[in-house]
Parts: structure tokens; sequence; C-alpha cells
């Protein structure tokens, strides 16, 4: 798909169709949509009038313009109450009319960037919001379709029309960052969508070298004997129980200026979990594919980092395994060293993810961060607590905690903080060990990042469960069934908003 901004009208526009908005209730049409309206001899009003078009959120309505306009079609898309409206709503209003679209088989369409003369919202934040909703909402993962291909139906091009020459250049810039973002997104949900058996371990190693390369990154990947040497024996057990190697992928974006802060990001990437011996039911175990979205969400946000030329020095750390039962697996009542020297007695080995990221956060500190930020998939227990929307968030810092809240604003990607209370260490002290895997039933989400931040040391550091919202049963706004990207976006705005140290 090719988006292009040009100067124009867009009631003069030629096109396949050409969408415009309304609020509910509204009396007065906005005004790219009234020009369309009185260009068109009223057609617009007459839908509305007739009751047929109320302009409820994410409405659609089609226009057949009788050669009025150049355009064949107007869409007609809802937004909604004014007094509710936001950039997540817009958002979603210009992903429902591109998928309206696409599945009418219009193959190309025309918008304007930004609603004139509401100023609700940013020229920059309407133009990204508006970019992001058409790629995120045409979303599909057809990689493995081989019969009826020809059926599949796809927008080509995008005409972002606006009568303001001298906002071209700001529109254009928003218009950049939000294909870098919604491309990073994309690499992510394909990364996740993935069955197992095709982004194993190595495989995901070569497909972040692959995106090093593309982008001027450094990277490396630690053999089995290296992070042998290193200690990495929490890894290396969870991996112990697969024939495939597990692998420990570095990615750093570091731009040449000196003097920039560090932060490192690191995700979860269990490229397929059974729950090991702790065998998990065969109920749904499909889906345990996309327990690798922390890492997938890692490669994505380093890429938009590096294309986006933001002024810091950015690490990932991608731990990566399969969790497979056999006769070499680690089992339930094992003892690990881990790499920061901590001994840890495994009660459940389908706790696994965060012994991987016990060593990730372990070897962390050897860059002297600013800031850890880590994503899992960690805890089912998160999504009994904050539903399948929202991700859990822990960490050590108010800050940094309140840095990714407000991202989390910006980006409609919710997340709400859980409690890291000194009471939680009791339930994961062990009688023979430093610390256990498992605290029990209770509070299982917070015990879980109480375990990781006993490997965090002193530096800021905040855990993102993303369990819920890695993945999505039934279609939203902007975000397909499916694989979902979460946290790409709300990670690439904190770093874009990034202002010095904590």
């Amino acid at each position: 798909m090719k988006i292009t901004l040009q100067r124009g009208r867009l009631e003069t526009f030629t096109s396949e169709s050409a969408v415009a908005f309304h609020f509910e209730g509204d009396e007065k049409l906005q005004r790219d949509t009234a020009a369309m309206d009185r260009a068109s001899g009223g057609l617009i009003s007459e839908i509305i009038q007739s009751g047929d078009f109320k302009g409820e959120l994410y409405q659609p309505s089609l226009i057949y313009t009788k050669e009025t306009i150049p355009a064949k079609r107007i869409l007609l898309m809802g937004l909604g109450k004014r007094s509710d409206f936001n950039v997540d709503k817009w958002r979603g209003g210009a992903s429902r009319a591109a998928q309206f679209l696409r599945d009418k088989g219009v193959k190309e369409f025309s918008l304007c960037p930004y609603l004139r003369g509401e100023r609700k919202i940013s020229l920059e934040d309407f133009s990204q919001g508006l970019v992001e909703g058409i790629y995120l909402g045409l979303y599909q993962f057809t990689e493995f379709k081989t019969e009826e291909r020809d059926k599949i139906k796809e927008v080509e091009q995008v005409h972002l029309v606006t009568p303001d020459e001298k906002r071209i250049s700001h529109i254009q810039k928003a218009v950049d960052t939000a294909e870098i973002i919604s491309k990073a997104v994309y690499l992510t949900r394909d990364l996740v969508s993935r069955p197992a058996n095709r982004k194993t371990p190595s495989m995901l190693a070569q497909i972040a070298e692959d995106v090093a390369k593309n982008n001027g990154l450094r990277w490396k990947t630690l053999n089995l004997d290296e992070m042998k040497k290193l200690g990495m024996e929490t890894l290396l057990a969870v991996a112990a129980g697969s024939r495939e190697p597990a692998t420990f992928i570095i990615l750093e974006y570091k731009p040449p200026t000196s003097g920039l802060d560090t932060v490192v990001v690191i995700g979860k990437a269990i490229t397929f979990d059974s729950g090991g011996l702790s065998l998990k039911p065969s109920e749904n175990m499909d889906k345990m594919k996309h327990d690798m979205g922390g890492g997938a969400a890692a490669i994505g946000i380093i890429q938009a980092a590096s294309q986006l030329k933001l002024p810091l020095h950015l690490t990932a750390l991608i731990p990566a395994t399969e969790n497979l039962p056999s006769g070499s697996a680690y089992r339930p009542g094992d003892i690990l060293k881990s790499l920061s020297g901590k001994t840890i007695e495994v009660i459940s080995t389908d706790a696994e993810g965060r012994l991987i990221l016990a060593d990730a956060l372990a070897y962390a500190q050897r860059f002297k961060p600013k800031a850890i930020i880590d994503l899992a998939t960690l805890t089912g227990a998160c999504i009994i607590a904050l539903g399948e929307n929202v991700t859990g968030m822990m960490g050590n810092d108010d800050e940094l905690k309140a840095r990714v809240g407000r991202a989390a604003d910006r980006t409609g990607e919710k997340v709400w903080e859980l409690p890291l209370w000194e009471e939680y260490e009791e339930q994961i002290k062990s009688e023979i060990a430093d610390i256990k895997n498992v605290g029990g039933r209770p509070a299982g989400t917070i015990t879980a990042g109480t375990f990781l931040k006993k490997f965090v040391g002193e530096y800021p550091w905040v855990h993102l469960d993303i369990a819920g919202p890695v993945w999505a049963d039934k279609d939203k706004p902007y975000i397909p069934k499916g694989a979902t990207g979460v946290g790409v976006r709300l990670v690439v705005q904190l770093l874009r908003e990034w202002k010095g140290n904590l």
C-alpha cells in the first residue's frame, strides 16, 4: 500500500471513494464534509436528514455520487459524540473506513488527514493517528495462504488531501513517523502469528540479524557455549527439553552522538510453550506460539527507534527458547543458579518466562542503563486480573512508570499498575534456595513481578505483562483478530518522549 500526501480539495479530487466524517448529534457538518455536501448537491445532508445515518461511533454509510463530484463514492464514517472524541477514536474511525472500503473491493481512496476546524487534537496527532489507523486496520496475515490468493482484497493507494500548503511539511513528518511505527507493528504481528515451526529460536535469531543489517544495528547472538560460560543456567535449563538450541539475541542501536542515555528493552521469547513437565492442558495449546510476543515487540521497537533516528542508545535483549517436556527437560524441584548468582528453586516448569528473564535482566546491567523495560506474556493471572485488553505494569521507579502511563494515554495501549509491596516477597521465599519461581495462586502476576525485581539491581525498571492484549480473539477497531503487536507503539512513544535522566 502506498500513501501519498498532496495539496488539493477533497471535493474536487478524483478517486474511487472519498471519506468524510460526522459527529453524532451535530447539526453542523464538519468543514470538509460540508464542502463535499455542497459540491454533491446535498447528498450527505439528505442521508443524515432521512435518519439512515446518525454518526454513531464507526457507523458507515456509502453514498454513490453519480458524477456530482470526481470521487465515485463518498464513505461517511461516524465518529460518535464530539464530547467523547479523542485520538484513539480518530485512529479507529480511519481504520474502520479503510476496512469497509477494502471489503467492498475499493483499491484506492482519498481523505483529509485531519478534521479542519477541530482544535481538540494537534495536527501532528491527527495525521499520525489517521495513518496508523489505516495501516493497522488493514493488516492481514496471509503468509501461508496458498489457495484463492486472488480473492484476498487489498487497498493499493491512499491519497491524503489538504488545501493548506503551509501544513504539508508538518503533516508529512507525522505520516512518515506513522508509517515507520506501523511497519514495526506489522513485523511484530507477523512474528507472533507464525507457527512455532516457522520461528524457532535459531530462525528468530536470523530474523533479528536481518533487521539489524537492514537498519544499521549492531547484533550478536550468544551460542550455547557462550551462555554456559557466562552462567545463564536458568535460560539453558528451560531450553534443555527441546532439540532446538536456545539463543540470546542482542541488538544495539547506537547513534554517533556521545553522552546519550542508554535504555535496555528486554523481550521474552518462548517460541513455543508446552509448560514443560508441568504440562499445560491441550485445549488452546496451539496459541502458545504467541509466548514470544515480548521478544517480537523488542525487535519491532528497535527497528522503529533506528528508523526514527531517536537520540538514545537502545539495546534489545531477547532470550529465546522452546519449553518442551523430554527426558532431558528440567524438573519441578530442581535448583538453578542464575547469571546474577542467585539460586532458584523450580516449583513449576510452566513458570519459565521469569527464569529466562532473570538471566536477561542480570545481563542488562552491564550496559549501565538509565532504564530497563521488559515485555513478556508472563502470566495468565494478569488476564484474570485485568482482562484481555490491558497490560499489567510493575516497576521500581515512579517516574519511569509515570512516563509509561503518559505514553499509554497517547497510544491507546492501556496499562494498569500493580503493586510490588514487600509482603509479596514472603510468597516466593524458598526453604532450600534463595528464591522460588512460583508463589502460589494468590497475586500470581504480582509475585511474578516480585521475582523479576530480584534480578534488576538498583536500575530503574518497568515490567509489562502483555499476556492479555498480545492476541485478539475478535476484531477491534484497528486491531484485526489475531496478533496485535502490543507494546511496540507504547514503548516507541515512551522513547520518543524521553527527556534525559529519571
